[in-house]
């Protein structure tokens, strides 16, 4: 089980990984990057224990750690109790969910693998607001998504925040960069036999409902929030689709968009999306949700 330490002295270098995360949680090869997957609150926390991404350590408030017994049982690693005068000094600023994981990244997941039993994928270009990833990916989670790839231009879905908005299913959805030249690299989606349907509010696109992919394996393209997908991808899809809109309202929320074709397009029954993501995660080989 986790072992418990107090911690009173926002020097201690045990905690060290959750040290000022406003400038030390990036990427590797950012500046200052230790690329180390930070979950916050609760609920996040117990998604990342369940999930691919190995703990290395916790850091919270002791009634967080309460509510975690259970979840702690099983996991051999230090868990760091401090007051939330303690953790704010550490973290560099005050957390109002009292209770941090830190985990280490995974090797992502071989493209074509994931392609092979993929029926739904979605594929983003230059999608790059955290929160906007962060909620794509949990209706990616909710409505059915095998599978996100990522192209040119993207945020890094393990961004802090973007777990955050994401309520931990970013540790949960499997992703990966797209390979070679874009939008040259989709036609590995192609290849797997998967329909590349560009989702664009253009008026001459067909409406999803008409578009005959629902039930299909399908990737839906989406592009970010303001400019969209450029020329080059539309050019790319295999058909371009859109959501008939009121008058007056020319665009919704990338990620309201996204959820709202991935519901028109996965035939799920209640319970479907987990089965199917277990079955990506045990593609990847390591512990699924």
């Amino acid at each position: 089980m986790a072992t418990i330490t107090p911690v009173d002295d926002p020097a201690d270098p045990r905690v060290d990984d959750f040290r000022d995360l406003t400038s030390a949680d990036r990427r590797p090869d950012r500046p200052g990057g230790r690329g180390l997957v930070i979950a916050e609150g609760v609920v996040v926390v117990r998604r990342m224990i369940d999930s691919p991404y190995p703990v290395r350590s916790l850091l919270g408030v002791p009634r967080r750690f309460d509510e975690l017994a259970d979840d702690l049982a099983t996991l051999p690693v230090p868990a760091y109790a401090a007051d939330a005068e303690t953790m704010a000094a550490v973290v560099g600023f005050h957390l109002n969910r009292g209770v941090l994981a830190v985990a280490d990244r995974a090797a992502p997941p071989d493209v074509a693998e994931l392609l092979r039993h993929a029926r739904l994928v979605a594929v983003l270009e230059g999608v790059n607001d955290h929160e906007n990833l962060g909620a794509l990916f949990r209706n990616a989670a909710a409505l059915g998504v095998d599978a996100v790839l990522l192209g040119p231009r993207c945020s890094d879905p393990l961004y802090r925040r973007s777990v955050r908005v994401s309520m931990g299913h970013v540790l949960r959805v499997p992703f990966a960069e797209l390979p070679g030249p874009w939008p040259a690299s989709l036609d590995v989606l192609r290849a797997a036999g998967l329909r590349v349907a560009a989702l664009t509010p253009a008026p001459d696109a067909q409406p999803l409902a008409t578009a005959d992919l629902a039930g299909q394996r399908a990737a839906v393209l989406l592009g970010a929030e303001g400019p969209g997908l450029t020329a080059e991808a539309l050019a790319a899809a295999d058909l371009r689709v859109r959501i008939p809109m009121a008058s007056g309202v020319d665009s919704l929320n990338v990620a309201t968009a996204a959820a709202v074709a991935f519901h028109a397009l996965t035939p799920l029954e209640e319970g479907a999306p987990g089965d199917r993501l277990g079955r990506s995660h045990a593609a990847r080989g390591r512990k699924a949700t």
